[in-house]
């Protein structure tokens, strides 16, 4: 049998090939430290609840959520101490599980999401891959979000003015592409802001490891992570308790 696609043929073997590659290359991916299942253990600030599309981390914002994409290849639950951290500081976060763990095949997971909660206002983002799928969605439904948030992640396409944006990246970051990264910025909305983290580098927003490539972080990964939910906090203009620190 063939399979004619675009002008190409693929025989039934070569498509048995590529299927068997493609698993095998997706069943290699970055798995959550201990620290990071520790984080998903509710408390009493931060309800960890699972969903059909991944999980919630409920804390006592009953106004303002984020949906949140994770990186290509690493294990959703790896942010957790990050996302936890936002929710305890009063943002409610949304962590969606994708197919392979590539976000590529799940962009329009927040339709899931949005339709599930009621939240008044919704932000979107990502790490890495994810938050690259994360701006495309906020490019085709930018009247349903308030902004976008991207850690280590640029756009592709163009994002309404009506959007805020906040972009966050570390000085020692050896995976971001910093020639697209620049690029991306034609991209932005009017309002937007970005933060540099001295110091942090591409892995240390979620807990999985050490990832190829990256460049050595001067702080820890709790440092990275404590810096990066302030900095959201702030900019969706939440003060930060004690519960956050």
């Amino acid at each position: 049998m063939r399979t004619r696609i675009r002008g190409w043929r693929i025989t039934a073997g070569s498509l048995f090939v590529i299927l068997i590659l493609f698993f095998a290359y997706t069943a290699v991916f970055s798995h959550a430290d201990d620290q990071a299942l520790q984080a998903l253990i509710s408390d009493e600030t931060v309800t960890v609840l699972p969903t059909d599309y991944g999980l919630l981390f409920d804390g006592p914002s009953e106004d303002n959520a984020l949906i949140f994409y994770p990186g290509g290849k690493v294990e959703e639950t790896a942010y957790a101490p990050l996302l936890h951290r936002i929710a305890a500081g009063g943002m409610d976060v949304c962590l969606v599980k994708m197919p392979f763990r590539l976000a590529v095949f799940g962009m329009n997971r927040a339709d899931a999401v949005m339709a599930r909660h009621s939240y008044r206002n919704w932000y979107i983002g990502g790490h890495s891959l994810g938050g690259a799928i994360a701006a495309d969605y906020a490019a085709a439904h930018g009247d349903a979000l308030r902004g976008v948030i991207l850690l280590a992640a640029y756009p592709t396409k163009e994002l309404s003015d009506d959007l805020s944006l906040l972009s966050i990246y570390g000085t020692e970051d050896g995976v971001l592409r910093m020639k697209q990264y620049e690029k991306g910025k034609t991209f932005w909305p009017d309002d937007s802001l970005e933060l540099v983290i001295k110091g942090g580098n591409h892995a240390q927003f979620g807990n999985y490891g050490v990832q190829s490539g990256d460049g050595t972080a001067s702080l820890t990964a709790n440092e990275q992570q404590a810096m990066t939910a302030s900095q959201i906090l702030d900019f969706v203009g939440i003060e930060e308790d004690a519960a956050a620190a």
